[in-house]
């Protein structure tokens, strides 16, 4: 039975984690149709955006348990390309947070680019509770994302965020009430899937990237071969001619 439903429209493929029996707990059958999807999704020249949920009532529980009691290097890492994969993707990618999101599950929201989140979404690291330190790179993502305090809050302080806290805390982009959750990232998805494929994927290139580099001088050298790249490109010539005729309309 396949873990991952996938499904395509208007541009965005949609992964809904699909084992509610175990609140959608990341084993190696789910991680395995993870990465089908987003094979799917990358392969596919139709889909420019991607949203990853979890069919209620939860977002991701977390590694299964019964796997963490025999872990090992090489299981952990199986176990962590369920998220790594969607943090790897080159298309833009939206957490869509129903419910709780702990341990592995609260990486993968992670992992994504941007996070919307229902009220009930629950963000809880679980290290601590479990006497488990910290892995899958939970805090160098929570760091980027969000700073110190609220990293040492969730992690050394087993601080759980609901959906509003983590919108206060910067964890994500937008906090709404659940039965609005996949309508507003549809709508958020909504003006990448309208682009072209290959832009979207040079300007996430160049937004992971730009983070290395120190000046604005530097910073002006690093977009301006993907910038003159675009003006080559034929949508960029259609989308201007269709803006000159409109303003010269007016």
């Amino acid at each position: 039975m396949a873990m991952v439903v996938y499904e395509v429209s208007d541009g965005i493929a949609t992964l809904t984690l699909d084992n509610p029996q175990e609140r959608n707990s990341m084993n190696a059958e789910m991680v395995r149709d993870i990465v089908t999807a987003m094979d799917a999704a990358e392969n596919d020249p139709n889909v420019r955006v991607v949203i990853v949920t979890g069919a209620e009532p939860a977002f991701c529980a977390g590694a299964n348990l019964g796997n963490l009691a025999e872990a090992t290097r090489e299981s952990l890492l199986g176990i962590y390309e369920g998220f790594l994969r969607v943090a790897r993707s080159p298309l833009p990618t939206i957490a869509a947070v129903n419910g709780a999101a702990v341990g592995a599950g609260m990486n993968l929201a992670l992992g994504c680019d941007v996070r919307v989140a229902g009220k009930s979404a629950r963000f809880d690291s679980r290290f601590l509770q479990l006497g488990l330190h910290p892995g899958g790179g939970n805090t160098w993502m929570q760091l980027r994302i969000a700073g110190l305090q609220t990293t040492m809050a969730t992690v050394a302080f087993g601080e759980v965020l609901d959906g509003e806290a983590a919108l206060r805390a910067g964890l994500v982009w937008k906090c709404v009430d659940d039965d609005a959750l996949i309508a507003t990232a549809r709508e958020l998805a909504t003006k990448a899937a309208q682009a072209p494929k290959e832009l979207l994927v040079s300007m996430k290139q160049t937004i992971l990237g730009i983070g290395e580099v120190s000046t604005h001088a530097e910073a002006v050298e690093f977009e301006l071969g993907p910038q003159v790249w675009s003006t080559r490109q034929p949508w960029f010539r259609e989308r201007l001619a269709a803006l000159q005729a409109k303003i010269s309309k007016r």
